[in-house]
């Protein structure tokens, strides 16, 4: 009976890992396909690394904010 319930619990957690790790592929691979076309779009308008530097500062931009989210939220 302990036994069942261990592979129980151990197929749930294989479960979960596989779920994050497919969310967190598809995640990238949108970030990937959107900053391609975002840059593709700047760059009709603006040089290259213009267009590539204004993506940069728009995820430096996002991930302090998300820093910052994430560490009010732990503190209180």
């Amino acid at each position: 009976m302990a036994g069942q319930g261990m592979r129980n619990a151990a197929a749930d957690v294989t479960n979960r890992l596989m779920l994050i790790l497919g969310a967190g592929f598809a995640g990238a691979v949108a970030v990937f396909c959107l900053s391609r076309a975002a840059v593709t779009l700047l760059e009709r308008h603006m040089d290259p690394a213009e267009a590539w530097a204004v993506l940069g500062g728009f995820y430096g931009v996002l991930g302090g904010v998300s820093y910052l989210a994430a560490t009010r939220r732990r503190r209180g």
